[in-house]
């Protein structure tokens, strides 16, 4: 993992937002997310500087928009941000499980 997966993997593990359990590494079809909860179907993304150079935001697109047809959903956040402002990278977290919990299901 990277800095910023292990930042955030410290306040995700062991149901330390509101309760719901995150797996770290998960795969889903062909892909590995950084971080999964099954019970609200979300996928928690840190993209590091290599997500935006030659063709990785096409592929990270079609990688999206594959596990998006399982009803998954994703919340994406620049290492800089998880680094440099964690509690606001949590309290977004925060903030789509308070508005979603009741409406992942596909």
């Amino acid at each position: 993992m990277t800095l910023s997966e292990v930042l955030l993997w410290n306040e995700l593990k062991g149901k330390r937002v509101l309760g719901y359990d995150f797996d770290r590494q998960r795969p889903i079809d062909n892909y590995i997310v950084d971080f999964y909860c099954k019970e609200l179907f979300l996928v928690i993304e840190v993209d590091g500087d290599s997500h935006y150079h030659d063709d990785a935001p096409i592929k990270d697109a079609i990688r999206q928009k594959k596990i998006e047809s399982f009803g998954v959903h994703f919340l994406r956040f620049h290492e800089i941000d998880v680094k440099q402002n964690i509690n606001y990278v949590v309290n977004t977290i925060y903030d789509w499980i308070s508005d979603n919990k009741d409406k992942t299901h596909p």
